[in-house]
């Protein structure tokens, strides 16, 4: 077997790899899956990567599965990850590979990231001989549904003896050839919240007679929009957002109850904590001062994604070596979220974001829009970057 200490040979073999790739991705853009519910795709990866000679553990936290490849030396541990749900989106492309599963689509690029690292495995598993350690190939489910594919998958050990962990995700914002990457925080704790405000109903031309459930919501929604401006740090980020409001069915009779469902987004745990103890607050007090009742559950989903000072240092210098210097970027925060971040925290490594957008309107659509699609060749990168990883931390 030859030498491919600056693995310049095996990025030939990922352009000539391509039309596999590339079938892959638009397979899996055919026939999508929501979250939980990943069944076929699921054996789609495990025969593929089976195909490879890779030994695979399936059944991971729901259909989640793990591909190890073990090189001929010890070393360190890495595992890569890719996402495979879809979204409930009715897509609305007219193309060869357009989603046969009404209402169900891969409008989030998870059909390229799972092909990519597909791909990517499928290439290092030539070069078992030149590698000192183990590689992990892990394919997650339900990264779009809380509680996630990831916590699950991890409680179930996958990380147990990994030493550092890479992500990466397509990115329509991003233009072809460009890769963002950034230390310390880069995307936002995600959590949810429902308030039943429970009042008396009565009629509109007596409301002296009522306990009204609409003007007391309306109090609380107004009321949660200062947590942001006047109790958390203005040198740290936090977002409120009141999304839902239903309440009554006639114009002329108060109504018994209301419901109010929102967000909240943070970086820090302690802006965390004290955004969710001041709703908390703010709910009873308003209850409490209009005689009212209430339910209301405070439900926490991803925590922050954090990428690690040293790893992300390494990647970006990895990066500025395999592509162009001046297309290696910094990766803008966002208060979206991402449950990768839960690998995060049990490990060093970083996430990533690899740019797939070209001249052409198609692939212009932001993330989770029913005309999203990718410029393809964006899976190229992808590889690149975790084969490079790869050679940084198990061959030179």
């Amino acid at each position: 077997m030859s030498e491919v200490k600056d693995f310049s040979s095996i990025f030939d073999e990922i352009d000539e790899q391509f039309s596999d790739v590339q079938n892959w991705r638009r397979y899996l853009h055919k026939h999508p899956e929501l979250s939980f519910e990943e069944k076929n795709t699921a054996i789609f990866i495990e025969e593929k990567l089976k195909s490879f000679g890779l030994p695979v553990k399936t059944q991971i936290g729901g259909h989640g599965m793990v591909a190890e490849l073990e090189g001929k030396m010890p070393g360190k541990t890495i595992a890569f990850r890719a996402d495979f749900d879809a979204l409930p989106i009715h897509e609305e492309n007219d193309t060869p590979y357009a989603s046969v599963n009404a209402g169900v689509m891969h409008a989030c690029g998870h059909d390229g990231h799972t092909a990519a690292l597909l791909g990517t495995a499928q290439l290092l598993s030539k070069y078992k001989e030149q590698l000192k350690g183990k590689i992990l190939f892990v394919f997650q489910p339900a990264e779009e549904k809380p509680p996630g594919g990831a916590k699950y998958m991890i409680e179930e050990g996958i990380l147990d003896e990994v030493d550092y962990v890479f992500g990466a995700h397509l990115a329509s914002e991003i233009p072809l050839g460009q890769v963002a990457v950034g230390a310390g925080y880069q995307m936002a704790a995600v959590d949810k919240f429902e308030i039943t405000v429970k009042g008396h109903g009565g009629h509109g031309a007596r409301p002296n007679e009522s306990i009204d459930p609409i003007v007391i919501g309306s109090e609380i929604v107004q009321s949660l929009q200062k947590i942001v401006s006047r109790r958390v740090d203005p040198l740290k980020s936090a977002v409120v957002t009141l999304g839902v409001f239903q309440a009554g069915a006639a114009f002329n009779v108060i109504p018994d109850e209301a419901k109010i469902e929102g967000t909240v987004r943070t970086f820090d745990e302690d802006v965390r904590d004290l955004v969710e103890n001041e709703i908390h607050s703010i709910v009873k007090g308003i209850i409490s001062a209009n005689n009212a009742g209430y339910e209301m559950d405070f439900l926490r989903g991803y925590p922050s994604l954090f990428n690690h000072q040293e790893e992300t240092a390494t990647v970006t210098r990895i990066f500025k070596e395999t592509f162009n210097e001046e297309e290696v970027v910094a990766l803008e925060p966002t208060m979206g979220a991402e449950d990768f971040a839960y690998f995060l925290k049990e490990k060093p490594g970083t996430y990533f974001r690899v740019g797939s957008r070209n001249d052409s309107e198609s692939t212009h659509y932001p993330h989770h829009h029913p005309k999203f699609d990718i410029d393809e060749r964006a899976l190229l990168n992808i590889e690149k970057a975790f084969i490079k990883i790869a050679s940084h931390y198990l061959i030179d």
